[in-house]
Order: C-alpha cells, then structure tokens, then sequence
C-alpha cells in the first residue's frame, strides 16, 4: 500500500443498545423483542471506523463520558487503528447512548441521548485542526458551535458534512459556508427538512416530487440543494442507490442488490467510504458509487462497526473493486 488518505472525523460516539423486534413499536405500543445487544456506534465513530477498515489513517475528534461505555468506546475505537488523541473524557458526564430497535426487514427505529457528546467545543475541533488531514468529516450528533468551528477549516482540506440529524435550525448552520463546503450528504428526509427552510418554490418542487420514484426525488432535492448549500450534494435513497448534484449536472447511482439484515450504520458507512474514495482522487460520480457499494455491503450483517465492510467485503458483496493507493 502507498501513502495513506488522512481523514479526520468530527462527530459523536454512542454505546448502541440494540433489540430486534417481529415489528418497529408505535406509539403507545410495547413490543417485546430479543435480548439487547450492546455494541459501539454514534455516527462519528462509525463513520471513522468505516474509513479505517478501508484503509485511510483516521483521526477521531469527540467527547465520551468518564464511566465504562466510555472507557470501551475508546477501546474500540484504538483497536480499529483510529488515532483517539483528540478524544476528549469528560468527567461527570455519561457516554452518549443510542436506543435502537431493529425489524425483520433490517428497518430500525434509533434514540439518542447525548451525554458526553453535547460537550464537544469549538476549542476541542481547534486542538484536532492543527494535524494535517487530506479529508475532513463533520456529522451532526454534536453542538451546532463544534459543527461551525470545523467547517472553517483550512481551506485546502476537502469536508464532507453529513447535517444527520438536521438540527432545529439546519439551513443556519450552514449560512455562511455554502462556498466553503465542498460536500454535503444527506439522507431524503434531511434533504426535506432543509429544503423546507428554504425559499417556497424550492419547498414546493420538493412536494410535487413525492410522486416520483426514490431515485427521482433524490436527484430533485440534490439539485435544489446544490443550488445554495454546496459544492456537491449527496442525497441517499436507501436501497435505491443516491443522487449526486454537483456543477456537472445531476447524475443517480442505482443502488447494489443484496439481502439486507441490519440498515444501522449504512449511511455512516456510506460517508466514511466516500471520505477515502474522494481523498484517493476517484471522479465524484465514481466516488458516489463506490460509498454506495460500501454502504450495501454493511446492510448483509448485523450491527453497525461490527458490520462495515473491507475492501475484501465489498467485492465478494457487491462486486466492486475498491481503488488500491
């Protein structure tokens, strides 16, 4: 192998608590399910360790608790070969926790409570910046000030940001840095939730998309979205693949077939897999293809971290030859 990607991840860390249930509960509803499983996760730490796994060298910038779900979510994340210099303990405060439930069709339902990671700081994201880095990652289980601080990175490292959730007040976040980030990836209800703060004609051509196939809708919310919020736009569509909308025009990557167990942690994947791609110089559409083949592979094993894939993984998946650097 030659010279590594450098990626940087800025995000959450969540010890996942996981049941597998006959159906996802609504309200009001118990549903009884299967002994819980507990595993690493938070979009952070997947998403670096998805990066890891493929072979960039990663560093991992956020907050845990000072208990035991901290103590192993550091652990983890060492043993993945993820630098964990910039992973701050935070005394006194409980490691973030992601409740999630799982159906027979691999559908989740997921609760977070924050803990640690709501006290990322704009300090922390500035100590991290200082290491060089080829590509940065910026996902949103974190204080919008953290989420603000890392965008104004150095102008010469390439940043993802992937708005999942979309805070109250998503379109304010990125104000300001539209010319700034180079991608934004988002899933199709993000993509609804920031168009719908944006002006009405957009909001309404969001609307008469509904009709549309998965695909279509993806590529019409991309292309609105490109319009002010950046360079690139990824809007993902699940199974159906994604759309991506750049100054190239829009183009749809159908998405790879497989037998889907577990959905958790496949749009991380999918992120930190479009992280090293971008950061190894593959063309964006290819790029975009690759992140969803990753992300396609992850869904035929359960779990999140325990369920990313290597090189090796996505090829016998997939059939797709990851790029060798």
């Amino acid at each position: 192998m030659g010279i590594r990607p450098r990626v940087t991840v800025v995000g959450s860390l969540n010890m996942d608590i996981s049941v597998t249930v006959p159906s996802l509960p609504g309200p009001g509803m118990t549903v009884l399910g299967s002994a819980a499983r507990f595993s690493p996760g938070g979009k952070g730490a997947n998403q670096a360790v998805a990066a890891a796994r493929l072979g960039a060298e990663v560093r991992m910038v956020g907050c845990v608790g000072e208990d035991a779900f901290g103590r192993q979510l550091l652990a983890d994340q060492q043993a993945e070969r993820v630098s964990t210099e910039h992973l701050r303990v935070a005394p006194g405060t409980p490691t973030g926790l992601a409740m999630i439930a799982v159906d027979g069709a691999g559908e989740n339902l997921i609760i977070v409570a924050p803990g640690a990671n709501h006290l990322l700081s704009p300090a922390d994201v500035a100590a991290a910046q200082a290491t060089p880095a080829d590509v940065l990652v910026v996902s949103a289980e974190i204080p919008v000030p953290a989420i603000r601080s890392a965008l104004a990175r150095p102008p010469e490292v390439l940043c993802i940001l992937n708005l999942a959730p979309v805070p109250a007040d998503g379109a304010n976040v990125i104000a300001g840095f539209a010319d700034r980030l180079d991608w934004l990836v988002v899933n199709e209800s993000e993509a609804a939730a920031l168009l719908g703060a944006q002006a009405p004609r957009q909001a309404q051509a969001q609307t008469q998309a509904q009709a549309q196939a998965p695909l279509q809708r993806a590529a019409q919310a991309a292309a609105a979205l490109a319009r002010t919020a950046a360079r690139h736009v990824v809007v993902t569509a699940g199974a159906h693949g994604a759309a991506l909308a750049d100054l190239e025009g829009t183009h749809t990557i159908p998405g790879f077939k497989v037998h889907a167990v577990d959905t958790v942690g496949a749009g991380d994947t999918f992120v930190g897999a479009l992280a090293v791609a971008l950061a190894v110089g593959l063309p964006t559409p290819d790029a975009v293809r690759a992140a969803a083949a990753a992300g396609a592979a992850a869904v035929t094993r359960p779990g999140a971290q325990a369920a990313m894939p290597t090189p090796a993984d996505i090829l016998s998946i997939t059939g797709l030859k990851w790029p060798k650097f």
